[in-house]
């Protein structure tokens, strides 16, 4: 069943639905690490209920960025549709119901500032996958794997343009390897721990298109003080955004 909520900073509201999709804190992580300037063209891969594209938005607003983003889920595609209307926000941030394998045929090439992704994070054979079909989707390569995600932001990005995306640190070695091999580089790089004493189980990476071999690693961001009391600097990252 669908519900309204209500970002905290920008007021905006959001339409979700806890049988389908609901965003968690990797959404709001990756909408605070990824940087934009003013008047910028951002492109978000795998947008889910567009909950990145509104987040941007409305810590961004008054350097007047313009939106554009994909979601394969045609009833997630749909909430991310009617959340952007009930912002009045049609002019800003275009939602499509399509592919991002296919996104060649709808957008033209190196046309984005910027590119932003939130992808499935499990390949497919790993683990034991939700039997909810739209959850499995979300988390598991069923339907796109990390080589589309990237072939799809080096299609997307202008020379010189950006890509953000969170991910998991197992995964590292071929993240870094598909970049590279999309001349997108790795610039940046952070870690995201659930506890200080806990190995880190997510990873926010910059890489920018066509740029020089150099890759600064960020300091840890840590989630938790102790079970159920988020961080200062996560309660600072929920407030900005």
């Amino acid at each position: 069943m669908e519900q309204i909520d209500t970002l905290k900073n920008s007021g905006y509201k959001i339409i979700q639905d806890k049988e389908k999709f609901m965003f968690g804190i990797d959404a709001v992580l990756l909408a605070s690490y990824a940087t934009i300037r003013k008047n910028e063209k951002i492109f978000d891969l795998c947008t889910g209920n567009g909950i990145v594209p509104l987040l941007m938005h409305g810590k961004s607003k008054e350097i007047n960025p313009s939106f554009a983003a994909i979601e394969i889920q045609k009833d997630s595609a749909e909430m991310a549709k009617k959340s952007v209307e009930i912002n009045g926000l049609e002019n800003q941030i275009k939602i499509v119901h399509g592919d991002l394998k296919n996104v060649g045929s709808i957008f033209k090439r190196h046309s984005f500032d910027v590119v932003t992704c939130n992808p499935p994070y499990m390949l497919d054979e790993h683990g034991k996958q939700n039997p909810n079909e739209y959850k499995r989707i979300a988390r598991h390569e069923v339907l796109c794997n990390l080589n589309d995600v990237i072939s799809a932001a080096e299609y997307l990005l202008k020379p010189n343009g950006r890509f953000y995306m969170i991910h998991r640190p197992f995964r590292l070695v071929e993240i870094f390897s598909t970049l590279i091999k999309f001349k997108l580089e790795p610039k940046k790089m952070r870690l995201v721990q659930p506890f200080l004493q806990r190995e880190p189980n997510m990873v926010l990476i910059e890489a920018k298109k066509n740029a020089a071999s150099r890759l600064a690693v960020e300091k840890p961001l840590i989630v938790y003080e102790k079970p159920g009391l988020y961080t200062q600097e996560i309660l600072q990252i929920y407030e900005n955004l």
